[in-house]
């Protein structure tokens, strides 16, 4: 089996801690989440059904609903998205359908979003605010494993790529898996966005990366990506993490 915390290719980097910038100086402000709730909510144009949907999420699946991705990452990946004219999207992993909701909001009005995950129950609750939010029509749910659905499209020539964009949020494990079907699909300057790159932390511990399974897959995708000659990378620290690739 390949190691995955080999660290074999040209990007790896080593500086010391003087050499990095730091914007808050040492320590972050402490009044981080007040903060974060300020730019969520006053400086970004988020509807009061999104807020609903998330609402409905934290007090349904208490535990599972810090799987919802942040507010102002999916503003963010909406925006990119809108920038981009992108009117075809796969995006895997949906849970109660926060982010797909966004996506689907920049798509036009004859967009299309794949959205894939395994669970009903969780997606129930997103189709009723697709629904309200006039934005159903622009989402194909697919309740399958992601690599079925995957391979399904990639088995039509007419598929390969066409697809502007996607983003995976789903198991941490099948994260390598996904990439090249994914690459395959995209369109040329099509975009992957890869959600929790840096794993609470986990991703810049090298015995987590060793040791922990699902650190070293999400890292095994990030190696995938920044060795790819076919694509662009790069990483930035919002929310848990976010990597976005751009097929050359």
């Amino acid at each position: 089996m390949e190691d995955l915390n080999k660290d074999k290719s040209a990007h790896k980097n080593t500086v010391s801690k003087d050499m990095v910038m730091k914007k808050y100086g040492e320590a972050p402000h402490e009044n981080r989440e007040e903060v974060q709730d300020f730019v969520n909510l006053r400086m970004n144009k988020v509807s009061s059904l999104k807020l609903r949907l998330r609402q409905e999420t934290h007090e349904k699946f208490l535990r599972p609903s810090v799987m919802l991705t942040g507010v102002d990452q999916c503003e963010h990946m909406k925006f990119i998205v809108k920038l981009a004219n992108a009117k075809k999207g796969i995006e895997l992993g949906v849970f109660t359908g926060y982010s797909a909701l966004s996506f689907a909001e920049a798509l036009p009005e004859d967009g299309l979003l794949i959205a894939i995950d395994v669970s009903k129950e969780w997606t129930d609750i997103g189709m009723k605010y697709w629904k309200e939010a006039g934005v159903d029509h622009k989402i194909q749910l697919r309740l399958e494993g992601g690599i079925i659905v995957l391979d399904e499209l990639l088995a039509d020539e007419n598929n390969k790529n066409t697809f502007d964009f996607a983003f995976i949020d789903a198991d941490k494990n099948n994260y390598p898996n996904y990439y090249d079907r994914i690459i395959q699909l995209l369109r040329s300057g099509g975009f992957l966005m890869i959600d929790n790159t840096i794993w609470n932390g986990k991703i810049a511990d090298e015995e987590q990366r060793t040791n922990d399974q699902e650190t070293a897959h999400i890292w095994q995708i990030v190696d995938l990506a920044m060795n790819d000659e076919r694509v662009e990378v790069h990483t930035i620290y919002l929310s848990d993490g976010l990597t976005i690739v751009k097929k050359k």
